[in-house]
């Protein structure tokens, strides 16, 4: 174990992952900000109040299918039953009815019950003629009748603040009567990426120079109805120029996200600077594979967030770090990881140290229905296109050096 974990002999001064986030998200304070939107401009936003029904769900008893309305009391001992159709109510009427006693109605689904008919036939268990139905099965009283309130009772809680409004949520609010709802404001956003080597895609490259992908995958991460964002693409490694445009983020942002620059190179600026213009900074090293350098601080209300300049590593820090502290921001109530159960399609055999976040494929499922996963090059921190071939990342526990074939594994699926 010893010779084991030589590679990272000062692995014990890292902070791990879950006190790396932790800390992040302590000091990640949601935005008091709140406007009042219709449901139709709300969707994807963050709700900012709890929201109870305004109505009972359903409003009104009404029938589950279509069949005929009958009134129970009205049947003699059978076998078989007859009974004249007395009128018809469909979906939208207001359930008033001349129908005589001893008669059924023609009903539909959703349509609203009359208070006196207490059940439902469904029309494949009658034999139905244009004046009357037959069936032998005597049905029971509230049989196929959604009863008023049956889902929610007017007044009864239906979201809690802090949800992410998606098509579920939506539903629940327009069938519970919210016309309105009350969100927290648009996240303000301010990326850029650092670097006197990034050059745009459509750009000739020159000798040391790459193509500068962290901006486009941070533009990709933070399309979310509820941020606000602005780009302010590459900054070269001019300290003076990277003063004034991290100064002018934190005037006007919540939350600034930079890649490169954080650790401890000479050109490495950003823990100076952002110290310099007044903000209150935190560099991590954490004990994580790909990753390691991760910043965070606050200057006033902004909360900056430092991500390392390899694109691979900015995605898995932002992933596993990042990403839960804006969703924390921007008042999110779950910005915890999802994570998935799979196993092992064949051993792992590595170093232990740090916890690593390995890009998987999923290859199958085992007898259980759990995904098999095979993992792809051990070595793939400069390897962003592997990280887009995967499915998603394997979480190798820190201490872990070896797991055999068709060992449990928690992946984050992409």
């Amino acid at each position: 174990m010893a010779d084991g974990c030589a590679c990272d002999r000062h692995v014990h001064m890292y902070l791990t992952v879950a006190e790396a986030l932790r800390r992040g998200l302590s000091v990640a304070h949601p935005v008091t900000g709140i406007e009042t939107l219709p449901l139709q401009q709300a969707i994807g936003r963050v709700l900012a109040e709890d929201c109870s029904s305004k109505v009972d769900m359903p409003a009104f008893d009404n029938s589950a299918m279509d069949g005929y309305a009958i009134r129970t009391g009205d049947l003699g001992d059978g076998p078989l039953f007859d009974l004249p159709i007395g009128g018809r109510v469909a979906a939208g009427d207001s359930g008033a009815h001349d129908a005589p006693a001893g008669s059924a109605l023609r009903i539909f689904t959703g349509a609203p019950v009359p208070p006196e008919f207490d059940a439902v036939m469904m029309q494949e268990d009658c034999e139905a003629s244009a004046t009357h139905i037959r069936f032998a099965r005597r049905p029971r009283p509230g049989q196929h009748i959604r009863r008023a309130g049956e889902d929610l009772k007017a007044g009864a809680p239906i979201l809690c603040r802090g949800c992410e409004i998606g098509p579920r949520e939506a539903a629940a609010l327009a069938s519970s009567g919210h016309g309105q709802v009350r969100v927290c404001r648009k996240l303000k956003v301010t990326i850029f990426s650092t670097g006197s080597e990034l050059r745009q895609p459509d750009e000739e490259l020159s000798p040391g120079q790459i193509y500068n992908s962290n901006r486009y995958m941070l533009l990709a991460l933070l399309d979310k109805p509820w941020v606000d964002l602005t780009d302010r693409g590459p900054v070269a490694d001019d300290p003076d120029l990277l003063e004034q445009v991290l100064r002018e983020a934190c005037d006007t942002s919540d939350l600034i996200i930079t890649t490169g620059g954080v650790s401890v190179g000479d050109e490495d600026h950003m823990p100076r600077l952002f110290s310099e213009i007044g903000g209150e900074t935190d560099v991590m090293k954490v004990a994580m594979k790909p990753g390691k350098p991760v910043m965070f601080g606050r200057r006033g209300d902004a909360l900056y967030i430092g991500l390392p300049g390899n694109p691979v590593s900015a995605y898995v820090t932002w992933r596993i770090i990042g990403s839960p502290m804006m969703a924390r921001r921007a008042g999110l109530r779950r910005p915890r990881l999802v994570s998935e159960r799979g196993v092992l399609a064949e051993p792992l055999q590595r170093l232990p140290g740090r916890q690593e976040y390995r890009p998987v494929r999923i290859d199958g499922s085992n007898s259980d229905g759990r995904p098999r996963l095979r993992l792809l090059a051990a070595s793939y921190s400069g390897r962003v296109a592997l990280l887009a071939q995967a499915d998603g990342l394997a979480v190798i526990p820190a201490e872990t050096g070896y797991l055999p074939e068709d060992h449990p594994l928690e992946f984050l699926r992409f």
